[in-house]
């Protein structure tokens, strides 16, 4: 499934403008991390973070 996102990104200008971030955030309800992954343009990275 992840080789099949990953192609999908490399066609076109797709694959040159956005990147796949993931993030650990603690979970509010168990106290346990969770990674959660998104797909933002490359001049968002550094703001997803903060």
């Amino acid at each position: 499934m992840a080789k099949k996102a990953v192609a999908t990104l490399h066609t076109g200008n797709a694959g040159r403008t956005h990147s796949k971030v993931i993030k650990m955030v603690k979970s509010p309800k168990t106290g346990a991390y969770i990674f959660q992954e998104e797909i933002v343009e490359n001049e968002a990275v550094n703001t997803y973070f903060k």
